[in-house]
């Protein structure tokens, strides 16, 4: 789940050498196009697994805080089991939680509900949410009902400050900024440039591919994370996004409205 809540959040980087780009945007949640490859929980005989995180994760269920390596956004995961259907998530770095999800399975089996309250970095404010996954496989037998493979179907709602942002042309660079904290100055010839207020992503660089369009690379440490595509309609009023994560191995789409 936390791959895709994350995606949400990556998109805030993109440019074009004409004004239209100027001005605050915000996602259409009603228009996602989430990729079909589906996320990997199984809670049994008190372990939890994240076979579908990067890398895969697998601790006690006992609701302590147990230490993580390899995730930019988090050095220590808690889990604990709330009820038969309930999972309540807790992520840390450097001792300042960041991330307090649940995922809750339906009683139809079928559907699981999940809530989320996450920071891009320890300093910044939480984008807060909830939407609902749909069951692709089960679990192992005998184990929680959270357990199995899932694809997100629908985002009910996420606050303004993760699926808003604001950009504004100088010359020959771009600026971007956030209210969830992410900003960047960027040139349109493909540089990289500082990228700041998420953990999960150092640097940025951005170039043209059309006449309305831009190509977005982000990167953490020099490794490649994301690549999103951005075009803006002749109309100037909607922006179609496709990223796609490296890490995950997955693409989504996006429309965003200028506002």
């Amino acid at each position: 789940m936390k791959k895709i809540l994350l995606a949400l959040l990556l998109f805030p980087s993109l440019s074009m050498a004409q004004n239209a780009i100027d001005g605050t945007w915000k996602v259409d949640l009603n228009k996602l196009q989430m990729s079909d490859k589906p996320e990997i929980f199984a809670v049994h005989d008190g372990k939890y697994e994240c076979k579908s995180c990067v890398p895969p994760v697998s601790i006690a269920a006992d609701g302590a805080d147990h230490k993580i390596t390899g995730q930019p956004y988090y050095d220590m995961l808690a889990v604990k089991v709330i009820d038969d259907r309930t999972v309540r998530e807790t992520q840390k770095k450097d001792g300042k939680v960041v991330s307090d999800s649940t995922m809750k399975v339906l009683p139809d089996g079928k559907t699981m509900a999940f809530a989320f309250n996450m920071k891009r970095d320890a300093n910044s404010p939480p984008v807060t949410g909830k939407g609902t996954m749909t069951r692709v496989a089960a679990g192992p037998a005998d184990s929680h009902a959270i357990s199995g493979s899932w694809r997100t179907a629908s985002y009910d709602s996420v606050s303004d400050n993760g699926l808003v942002i604001t950009f504004k042309m100088a010359g020959d660079s771009l600026s971007m900024s956030s209210p969830a904290g992410q900003s960047y100055v960027a040139k349109l010839d493909g540089t990289e440039a500082p990228y700041k207020g998420d953990d999960g992503i150092t640097s940025v660089s951005v170039k043209k591919i059309g006449a309305n369009a831009v190509e977005e690379t982000a990167r953490l440490h020099g490794k490649v994370v994301t690549i999103t595509k951005m075009t803006v309609a002749p109309d100037g009023k909607t922006m179609a996004i496709s990223m796609r994560d490296e890490v995950h191995d997955r693409t989504d789409g996006y429309v965003a409205v200028k506002q």
